[in-house]
């Protein structure tokens, strides 16, 4: 772990108070911004020196072949890589002919915040040229969360030490050079500079670029203009290239006069749109930034904030650190979805290439039930963009020898992407997170329009998918072989636990929503006899139990394989798939990310009390969390099955993952889903929250260094307040009428809360679990830093 932070604990900002050039590609990840559509790296203004540079579009991506020692039928054959496309965040700045470098003269004050409730990163740099100059530059940078296409940025220039000559440099660039992306030269030779240029225009104070990908055939607009405040005599001239537009400005600065450039950029794509169409999309989105100019786009972006976090934050009492980080995992929750509006939510998000800019499974498990409770109409829209990919998905199934719709691993527009099998294709499970997502969504929100027109055929062809890859035994017994669950490294095994539960409610719910839709089932195709199939399948499901252990099994067989040898694998040898063959870890009892755990959060009405404490004892002893998407799980379960103090360690490392970049991976972008689980574990798992049913219930319990915690849900239309202390619980119900009631459950009391009054209730004392349990040999969650230092 990082034992020296490297942002100072501050509840509404992530600050960085030095500039560090060895961490300055994880920097830019977290100092990145986004609002779901446009992506813009937190690369410095003037573009060097850079870790990885990055300007992202959601869903603009590049073909790229997928190689193969050796080929087999149903593989698929090329891949989707997200494109760094043209970079509008490039200013430069010479002073009396000196560019602004910070590896060269002396940088004598340097700091970029994070505004979480402006939703602004802010830079101000005191600098010396090598010619002994002085200046202050002050730069502010939004993606707008209220214009879909815009982003802007207000640059300062002030003197220091007497009148200054400066220049400043505004530029459009496609086609960066870039770190290699890929050791295989099929896949760098198409990733080389992948915009073919097709219109560049230019006038006095900006211009546009228009390119189209090689091979995908994705047409890409950028256009800039800019506002310019300075001194008499300050000129402005624009030339353009085939990729690449500059702006200069020049002008004299004298003591206590500066020069102010307000950089205005707008971005489109199109797979359909003509040339002309999309010229003038982007010209329209610049006069739209126009009008509301620098002032009105950040006041918009604070308004915008300002009612998310009125009904999204969570104050935490007692750790200032996950205060900060829940906040920042919130913010970047929200940068990857609220505007993405039918597209997909990346595993990164818009901040980096980290996946090749893939969606997963981890979308619908840890980021949609999120934004459920807190924006629930990007969920609307994530889900719309999945039923979008139906078509692709059931052409998949056919390819597959399998009925429904099979959708895929990890994607940018609904082909599968994943070249390796049995942890892409096999994971069928992303078919019931997909239909959990729909159910989830609709009991949160009662959006019966949703469910009728998008979500129904969701249920039914995932519905149909088991049902093909299932079986009934000469028991009658149903079991689904063959497939990958979530963990990883029990890949292709029979009966995968978290799979056959989740498909099971899969099947339930689909047989449900059929007898309620029934003329728009007809039109699906579906008899009763076919539901009735459903049903009889979910019924029938096998889950996999040891009764000489007392455990359920992670998969049919799990107790009886070979432990995996912890004590003899060096700390160095972690994550094990880098240093251990998949032979190797798919026979041993080695567990990557919590799979009968995750079982036990989302299916957690299959299991008692009991059940999961023995589960959890038995699976935490062999769950070496490879995986980001762990820790949180952990927390959620350890907390309901009463190792408090254990699952604020998991909480803190989910929530840290990229503040303190754990996985040293933070450089590729940041890691949604982990920050998601921040969210997760304080609200599910200390908040004790779960919607396995039409009331919400709650079992809310503290761990001894957290003093009180409250968080907001959106449920039905209302806002439930629930606010936490170590000895009773509060709720209120806000944003409805004053008869407004809703029926909830605290540690499994049936309770009403009516609008405008609080309810108090006492939290049971929390039945201790004896001493903790043990992890694999160095593989303990994160603790405080000023618990480990001597």
């Amino acid at each position: 772990m990082i034992r020296e932070r490297a942002y100072p604990v501050e509840p509404w900002r992530i600050r960085e108070t030095r500039l560090d050039l060895d961490v300055l590609a994880q920097s830019e990840s977290v100092f990145a911004l986004s609002n779901g559509h446009v992506g813009l790296r937190g690369n410095l203004d003037e573009g060097e020196p850079h870790g990885l540079p990055g300007t992202y579009l959601n869903s603009f991506y590049e073909l790229r072949p997928l190689p193969y020692a050796e080929a087999g039928f149903g593989f698929p054959e090329s891949g989707q890589t997200v494109v760094n496309v043209t970079n509008g965040k490039l200013i430069r700045l010479l002073v009396d002919d000196e560019p602004l470098d910070v590896r060269y003269g002396e940088v004598l004050a340097h700091e970029r915040v994070l505004d979480l409730r402006a939703g602004t990163l802010r830079r101000t740099l005191h600098w010396r040229s090598p010619a002994g100059r002085e200046v202050r530059v002050v730069s502010t940078r939004l993606v707008s969360f209220t214009q879909r296409s815009v982003a802007a940025i207000s640059y300062e220039v002030e003197p220091v030490d007497g009148s200054l000559r400066v220049i400043v440099q505004s530029e459009l660039v496609a086609n960066e050079a870039l770190p290699p992306q890929s050791r295989d030269p099929r896949v760098a030779a198409v990733l080389e500079s992948p915009l073919q240029p097709e219109e560049e225009l230019s006038r006095e104070a900006g211009g546009l670029l228009i390119h189209r990908t090689k091979v995908s055939g994705l047409r890409v607009a950028a256009a800039m203009d800019h506002e310019v405040h300075g001194p008499e005599r300050t000129t402005v001239t624009t030339e353009g290239y085939q990729d690449w537009i500059r702006t200069s400005i020049g002008c004299v600065v004298e003591p206590g006069q500066e020069l102010r450039v307000v950089k205005l950029l707008a971005y489109g794509w199109s797979s359909k749109r003509s040339l002309p169409g999309l010229r003038d999309q982007v010209a329209a989105a610049l006069t739209a930034a126009r009008l509301d100019g620098f002032n009105g786009l950040r006041r918009a972006q604070r308004e915008y904030l300002d009612a998310f976090w009125d009904t999204s934050d969570v104050q935490v009492e007692g750790d200032p650190e996950v205060q900060q980080a829940v906040r920042f995992g919130l913010f970047q929750v929200l940068q990857a979805g609220a505007r993405a509006e039918r597209r997909p939510i990346a595993a990164k998000g818009l901040t980096g290439p980290g996946y090749d800019g893939h969606s997963f499974w981890d979308t619908e498990t840890f980021v949609l039930p999120v934004l459920t409770y807190t924006l629930p109409a990007a969920v609307a829209d994530a889900l719309h963009w999945r039923h979008s990919t139906l078509p692709l998905a059931r052409e998949r199934a056919q390819i597959l020898n399998l009925a429904g719709a099979a959708f895929p691993w990890r994607t940018i527009r609904g082909q599968e992407s994943s070249a390796y099998w049995p942890a892409g294709t096999a994971a069928f499970h992303i078919a019931a997170d997909i239909a959990d997502a729909v159910r989830r969504y609709v009991q949160a929100t009662q959006d019966t329009q949703f469910e009728r027109e998008v979500g129904l055929e969701l249920l039914v062809e995932t519905a149909r998918l088991w049902r093909s890859i299932g079986h009934h035994d000469r028991h009658g017994v149903f079991h689904l072989d063959g497939v990958t669950g979530p963990d990883e490294y029990t890949a292709v095994k029979n009966d995968n636990i978290y799979t056959n539960l989740m498909a099971q409610r899969n099947l339930w719910i689909a047989a449900d929503a059929v007898t309620r839709y029934r003329d728009e089932a007809f039109h699906l195709g579906v008899t009763d006899e076919e539901a009735a199939s459903w049903r009889d399948a979910a019924s029938a499901m096998n889950i996999p139990y040891d009764p000489e252990l007392g455990v359920h099994q992670q998969v049919e067989g799990f107790t009886r394989l070979q432990e995996w040898d912890f004590r003899d694998t060096p700390p160095d040898r972690y994550p094990l798939l880098m240093h251990y063959p998949y032979f190797d870890l798919y026979r041993k009892q080695v567990v990557k990310q919590p799979d009968l755990v995750l079982a036990m959060h989302w299916r957690g009405d299959a299991f008692d009390a009991d059940q999961k404490r023995r589960n959890f004892l038995y699976y935490e002893r062999r769950t070496v969390r490879d995986s980001s998407l762990s820790a949180c799980t952990q927390s959620v379960i350890a907390a309901e099955v009463g190792y408090l103090e254990l699952a604020h360690d998991y909480l803190r490392e989910a929530a840290l993952m990229d503040l303190h970049d754990l996985n040293e991976n933070t450089r590729d972008g940041v890691h949604v889903a982990s920050l998601a689980g921040a969210w997760i574990a304080l609200v599910a798992g200390f908040g004790g929250f779960r919607d396995h049913d039409e009331v919400p219930s709650f079992c809310p319990r503290l761990p001894s260094k957290l003093g009180r915690l409250e968080f907001s849900l959106t449920w039905r239309g209302l806002r439930l307040r629930v606010e936490v202390r170590p000895h009773e619980t509060r709720y209120d119900l806000r944003d409805g009428p004053d008869d407004a009631s809703l029926e909830l459950r605290h540690h499994g009391e049936l309770v009403r809360v009516i609008c405008g009054e609080t309810v108090t209730l006492p939290n049971p004392a929390v039945r201790p679990a004896g001493p903790p349990p043990e992890q694999p040999p160095g593989r303990s969650p994160l603790r405080k830093v000023e618990e480990i230092e001597p």
